[in-house]
């Protein structure tokens, strides 16, 4: 009888890890493994497991939970921005200047996701900017963008929204990166900054 209730309580506490360890993974848990190899630059940050042979069921689990991230390496990268370029939160409440170069890739985007990774919950139209944005404005090589939760800037001032935003990220997409980026992504890439202009009661 001891044995029976060993053997059955062996069996209970595999069942209890093996799903807490799934639910980890798939990121459906507050805290769970970190992705594999980080990257980061400035404010923006990314994990080259991602897209690769080589991702782990955990690596992939958590990919297929968050659904953003789904391409090959080869095919796009993605970098991660929560913070601006002085390390405050991104919030709805401030008004962001977002400014950059050329990118390496033959196309990039940049797109706002609150903080549960969906797109904001609002019908401005206005909650990417990109590289053909970036060339219609006649200077790719030094565009910005103002990001703020109504489009009450400089007339003819691009603008993405942030309204009912709250906590938000921005994610840089970057699609047929070049090799030198996949080969040394901190020394080759140099990501958009992200200035503070205002914040509602100094949030």
């Amino acid at each position: 009888m001891r044995i029976v209730l060993l053997l059955l309580l062996a069996g209970i506490f595999g069942l209890l890890t093996g799903g807490a360890s799934a639910l980890w993974a798939g990121g459906m848990l507050k805290t769970g493994p970190r992705l594999g190899d980080g990257v980061k630059v400035d404010s923006w940050t990314s994990d080259w497991s991602i897209g690769a042979d080589s991702a782990n069921p955990y690596i992939r689990a958590r990919i297929a939970r968050r659904g953003l991230l789904a391409l090959r390496k080869e095919e796009a990268v993605y970098f991660t921005a929560a913070r601006d370029s002085d390390g405050k939160r991104l919030s709805d409440k401030c008004i962001y200047r977002v400014s950059g170069g050329e990118m390496p890739a033959e196309w990039w985007s940049i797109t706002l996701y609150d903080g549960d990774s969906r797109l904001p919950m609002n019908e401005d139209g206005a909650l990417s900017f990109d590289a053909t944005k970036a060339a219609d404005t006649g200077t790719p090589d030094d565009w910005s963008f103002r990001v703020s939760p109504q489009q009450n800037g400089r007339p003819g001032e691009l603008w993405v929204s942030s309204r009912n935003a709250g906590r938000f990220d921005l994610t840089l997409r970057l699609y047929l990166p070049d090799e030198a980026l996949l080969a040394q992504p901190e020394a080759v890439l140099t990501p958009p900054v992200i200035d503070e202009l205002f914040c509602e009661g100094g949030a």
